[in-house]
């Protein structure tokens, strides 16, 4: 977790104070948590994170091509790996911080960072989200998508369709010059008037000059401004959305497997999202 202490924004001496700089000053001087210099990136580093993105897409339309009933996590891994080495980039997700495979899979009541395994087999009516995270010359780039296996039921359906409307909604809130617990906001209200409860263990994050880093991105209204958004920024927003309670416990048995603890379905979806003067970009799909 990082801490929502205030920030000092700083002039690199030798350097003319911008408009950019004097807007961001004033914030800071109000009281406000504004980002630290290294959060807003350059456009060369940018166009790296875009070549990165290009491929953690390419790879998600790969299994997109192939996932059905009958093949296992394990294949999804394979599928995963092959792709992203033939592209000349590297799985994030590998020997992260000891997580074993190339790929989160993370099936109906798993709420997030499912590990791939040759038992787990895909069944008619399943919904799964695969969660891609890949590294391209240094530069990261992070996405996931839910795919729902032959015909499900009407209920999870419908809780795969809404929990895409939260990263829709979500991102829609995410305003240049804004402030980030706005997107929280926005999601918590819609996922709740649905019916649905927010998971608040996990959240989105900086990403794109390493694989986690600040602003933390929750998904519920956290009562808080949190951190200034300004131009430049790359950040993921991936709300979990449960059809049940919004509590969760990590599986024993891998310490990385997170579960719903009434174990009904959970659904999430994410997307890279560079702040720009006229909103959020979509980077990974």
């Amino acid at each position: 977790m990082f801490s929502l202490r205030k920030r000092n924004w700083f002039v690199p001496k030798g350097q003319q104070m911008t408009d950019f700089d004097k807007r961001i000053l004033e914030l800071q001087n109000q009281g406000h948590i504004v980002p630290p210099r290294r959060l807003v990136l350059t456009e060369e580093q940018i166009a790296g994170i875009r070549r990165s993105s290009v491929i953690n897409t390419g790879v998600l339309d790969a299994v997109a091509e192939k996932i059905c009933a009958g093949m296992s996590t394990e294949e999804i891994d394979r599928i995963v790996y092959e792709y992203t080495t033939a592209h000349g980039a590297i799985p994030a997700d590998l020997n992260y911080e000891g997580y074993p495979k190339s790929v989160c899979t993370s099936i109906n009541e798993v709420v997030c960072h499912g590990i791939p395994s040759e038992d787990d087999i895909l069944e008619e009516g399943d919904i799964v989200n695969v969660d891609v995270s890949t590294i391209k010359d240094g530069y990261f780039s992070d996405a996931s998508r839910m795919f729902i296996i032959g015909k499900t039921t009407p209920e999870k359906e419908r809780l795969v369709r809404v929990t895409k409307e939260c990263l829709d909604i979500g991102a829609a809130a995410a305003k240049p010059w804004g402030f980030i617990g706005d997107v929280g906001k926005a999601i918590g209200k819609h996922a709740h008037s649905n019916g649905y409860s927010v998971v608040e263990e996990f959240c989105g994050h900086g990403v794109g000059l390493v694989f986690h880093d600040e602003p933390e991105v929750n998904h519920y209204d956290t009562h808080q401004d949190g951190m200034l958004l300004v131009p430049g920024m790359v950040f993921t927003i991936e709300p979990m959305i449960n059809m049940g309670g919004r509590e969760v416990f990590i599986d024993s048995d891998d310490n990385w497997t997170v579960v719903t603890e009434d174990e009904l379905p959970s659904a999430q979806w994410e997307h890279t999202f560079l702040m720009t003067e006229d909103g959020v970009e979509i980077l990974t799909y």
